[in-house]
């Protein structure tokens, strides 16, 4: 019995190790709903679009699953991890890319913030103790030199959050573009 206890909670401390996002105290989202509207509308609306229509998608894609709560390995409305939000955006274009933030730092092309643009990628290192990059969001608007990204946070599901927020700028290691 100890046996089956100990690998439980040897289990769970792993999967809390490697997990997506962060503490509740730590999470600001300063984007208020009415805000949040839909920014990559068809042409026309005079806000800036995304470079392509898979972009549009992939966006739009990701934000069908706002609200929806964390799930560790998650991919669908019943439960998301941040990488699986992003694995699933893009899989619905028949864009295949790695399930895990880590895997998928290491595709594309490397960006400086200034280079960031709609449908790019954001990564981070959430834990102190571990430096290897645990997060991603995908980059859904610009707004006045401000980045907002679409994510799934352990406390608070999927969400869209500001990079300027001192959590995630202070946790923020690189972008990339995969398309």
């Amino acid at each position: 019995m100890l046996k089956v206890f100990k690998s439980l909670f040897l289990g769970f401390f792993l999967i809390s190790l490697i997990s997506c996002g962060s503490s509740r105290s730590k999470v600001i989202t300063t984007k208020s709903e009415e805000n949040r509207s839909e920014r990559y509308s068809r042409p026309g609306n005079s806000e800036i679009e995304p470079a392509n229509e898979k972009v549009y998608n992939i966006i739009s894609n990701a934000k069908r699953f706002e609200g929806t709560r964390y799930k560790y390995g998650g991919t669908t409305k019943r439960g998301m991890d941040c990488s699986g939000l992003i694995y699933t955006a893009f899989l619905e274009e028949d864009i295949a890319i790695p399930r895990t933030s880590r895997a998928m730092s290491l595709e594309g092309e490397r960006l400086y913030l200034k280079e960031v643009n709609p449908g790019d990628l954001l990564f981070f290192e959430t834990n102190k103790n571990r430096k290897v990059i645990n997060h991603v969001g995908l980059v859904v608007e610009i707004e006045r030199d401000d980045i907002y990204f679409i994510h799934a946070s352990t406390s608070r599901g999927v969400i869209v959050s500001s990079l300027s927020e001192p959590y995630w700028n202070g946790n923020f290691v690189m972008a990339r573009r995969i398309l």
